[in-house]
């Protein structure tokens, strides 16, 4: 399916690596121009030379999206290069440990900014081309934000906003034509994932028993199956889709789990 996407100028915040680099390579394919927002430029170059040798374009800026004022920044640097914006995924964050019990004020309120701060400032500051483009806007968020985790109560807080954003965004935003939508990751295999498997005692029966959890084929989700909903999202061919939720994990949130073993 083409999904119109030919020369599109898409931000993709947290593009360098992960879920976010898997993004940046699918619309590329796509023929979009993606634009890497991140902290690390030898991270934001690597991921563009990626594109550039699989005969596509991309750009990148590098930005703290924890400062504001980088924010805006960045938002501007990309409009100076490329002349234009016509989506944005708003994508970068981390889990964290900041639970109830462990956390404290300056951690809670630190994480909040690494995970849902800059989705607002960037958002913002990009609004007035998305509204000369009619674009689209969509939210990676987590299943932390519906299903709990455990000691990551600024993580979960984050993403519970970042869904509230998607919906109340959308509405928002519908005299200018503007979608907004969401794509929630359950168990999606990444670089960083990995890493954090390695530090358990045994890697290999963790997960084991996460992917038993997942009633579609017992196995992660992988960041281009991500991407794949995220540029459908962008794209024209979701033109009546806006509000949304969607979650692309294999059933894990909402089909009984009791499936994948049956």
């Amino acid at each position: 399916m083409n999904l119109a996407l030919q020369d599109k100028v898409i931000i993709v915040t947290g593009g360098a690596r992960g879920i976010g680099e898997g993004i940046v390579r699918v619309l590329a394919q796509e023929g979009a121009v993606p634009v890497v927002i991140g902290r690390k430029e030898a991270d934001n170059q690597q991921a563009v030379a990626a594109v550039v040798a699989a005969g596509g374009r991309a750009g990148q800026v590098v930005a703290e999206l924890t400062e504001p004022a980088d924010c805006a920044r960045a938002v501007a640097a990309v409009v100076a290069q490329f002349g234009r914006i016509d989506g944005l995924v708003n994508n970068a964050g981390v889990n964290d440990g900041v639970g109830l019990e462990s956390g404290d004020y300056a951690g809670f309120m630190q994480s909040l900014h690494r995970n849902v701060v800059h989705y607002y400032l960037v958002a913002h500051h990009a609004l007035p081309e998305l509204k000369k483009a009619k674009g689209a806007i969509v939210n990676i968020t987590s299943k932390t934000a519906e299903t709990g985790q455990g000691n990551t109560s600024a993580y979960a807080a984050a993403n519970g906003a970042r869904n509230a954003l998607t919906r109340e965004w959308a509405v928002e935003l519908l005299k200018y034509g503007i979608r907004v939508n969401a794509v929630a990751v359950a168990e999606c295999w990444t670089p960083a994932y990995e890493t954090w498997l390695q530090t358990l005692a045994d890697p290999e029966e963790k997960l084991r028993e996460i992917t038993a959890r997942i009633p579609l084929e017992s196995r992660m989700t992988t960041a281009e199956e991500i991407a794949n909903a995220v540029a459908f999202l962008l794209s024209a061919r979701s033109s009546h889709t806006t509000g949304q939720i969607l979650h692309v994990d294999g059933g894990y949130v909402h089909l009984d789990r009791a499936l994948a073993n049956a």
